[in-house]
């Protein structure tokens, strides 16, 4: 006879129903979204609103939880040479793993070379549609840069979610409260009371991931349709294949030097990484994966530098997608380039990338700002990746997540500060 479910208090018998673990929630909505895209595209161009409110929740606590484990993290380290040494290592690991990116990105262009035979007429290109690209890159110089580190006000960086100025602020306060030591020790410990009942918020959020899954693929297929995937294919199969092989062998062989099972660790946030390729929105399990990453023996203090650092200067996959998509757009307009000058647009796309964090549209706006420094490619060949755009977001927003996951595990075992035991524990 089967057995039955335990009655809860009170004598009444609880059904122990389940949909599953959420990861496999998230891909059923997934599916179920790619689906109702092909076979109902009117209908599924309206679900946008369901992957827009998720992401918007998510967003909603990115500002006070990066603020509160900065801050947290930085106070509890106690000696600020460590917190120099954090970030430095950070950093440096950053742009190892950022400018690898980029040459793969720009070698999968010359080797696969899928803008060639394409033949467009650059002056056949609508400027217009890429105009407000154009004019924000105009704005991006270093001064500005460094002058929008600075917020007007601090209420004001917090209510427009700019990450720059709140991990700035927050650095500055966990600095302040680090120098005074155990007279505001209350006010750390209450901090970090905060970020515990914001994650708490978190999880309760992730209950509506499935339907954001559902929503996003839905809304992408339907609206965009696949017909500027077929037109584009051979741009859009390179950025995914190279994607991949960054991911297997670049960061596979990096996780290897380290000790660390790559795809362990990928099992580990796969919870996470299916709902960033469904939503195209890495920010939107950013709480999730550092509250998951101090789970399996990170530091909260190297987790609270590198994880919110990582988010504007580790993004490794969108800077694949740069340098392929710059080299693509001279291939597809016949732009002749030489090896010189293909070297000066990684060069370019090195810092214009980092001077776009926190930009709207920060791919599209380094694109054009790189565009417009060489003043030898088409900018308004920008307009020929406008179709594909959504197409090739999930896998830069997945490869962001994972770079930042295994650049916070590095960090931490080059400072000798994570538990390996603990982790084993956790990642099978």
């Amino acid at each position: 006879m089967p057995e039955r479910p335990a009655p809860a208090p009170g004598g009444i018998t609880t059904p122990k129903f389940t949909l599953g673990p959420l990861w496999f929630q998230v891909l059923i909505g997934a599916v179920l979204g790619a689906v109702v895209g092909i076979v109902w595209p009117h209908a599924a161009a309206e679900t946008a609103f369901l992957a827009g409110g998720f992401v918007k929740l998510i967003r909603m606590l990115l500002a006070p939880v990066i603020f509160a484990t900065v801050v947290v993290g930085i106070a509890r380290m106690g000696n600020l040479r460590e917190v120099g040494r954090v970030g430095i290592k950070a950093i440096v690991y950053f742009e190892v793993l950022s400018t690898i990116s980029l040459a793969m990105g720009a070698l999968a262009a010359v080797l696969v070379r899928p803008g060639v035979g394409m033949h467009v007429d650059p002056h056949s290109l609508d400027a217009n549609l890429v105009a407000d690209y154009a004019q924000a890159a105009t704005q991006m110089t270093v001064q500005g840069f460094l002058l929008n580190l600075i917020p007007t006000s601090i209420t004001m960086a917090f209510a427009r979610n700019d990450m720059l100025q709140v991990i700035l602020f927050a650095v500055l306060f966990g600095v302040a409260l680090a120098q005074m030591g155990e007279k505001l020790r209350g006010l750390v410990d209450l901090l970090d009371q905060v970020a515990g009942a914001l994650f708490g918020i978190v999880r309760i959020v992730m209950y509506l991931a499935p339907l954001a899954a559902f929503g996003g693929m839905a809304f992408t297929i339907g609206k965009y349709g696949l017909g500027g995937v077929a037109a584009l294919g051979e741009f859009v199969v390179c950025v995914y294949a190279t994607s991949a092989l960054f991911i297997v062998v670049v960061l596979g062989i990096v996780a290897r030097l380290a000790g660390i099972r790559l795809f362990a660790l990928l099992s580990y946030l796969r919870e996470e990484l299916l709902i960033v390729f469904s939503t195209s929105a890495s920010e939107s399990v950013l709480p999730q994966v550092m509250e998951k990453l101090e789970a399996i023996g990170c530091p909260r203090s190297v987790v609270g530098l590198v994880v919110p650092a990582g988010i504007t200067f580790n993004a490794d996959g969108t800077a694949i997608y740069l340098s392929l998509a710059a080299l693509f757009i001279a291939q597809a307009t016949g732009t002749p380039l030489t090896l010189g000058q293909e070297g000066v647009i990684l060069l370019v796309l090195m810092l214009t990338s980092k001077g776009s964090a926190g930009v709207a549209g920060a791919g599209f706006v380094t694109l054009a700002a790189t565009l417009a420094t060489m003043n030898t490619i088409p900018l308004a060949g920008i307009v020929l990746l406008l179709g594909v755009d959504r197409f090739v977001n999930p896998p830069r927003a997945v490869i962001n997540v994972i770079g930042n996951s295994l650049a916070t595990i590095i960090v931490a075992l080059w400072e000798k500060d994570f538990d390996r035991a603990r982790a084993r524990g956790i990642v099978r």
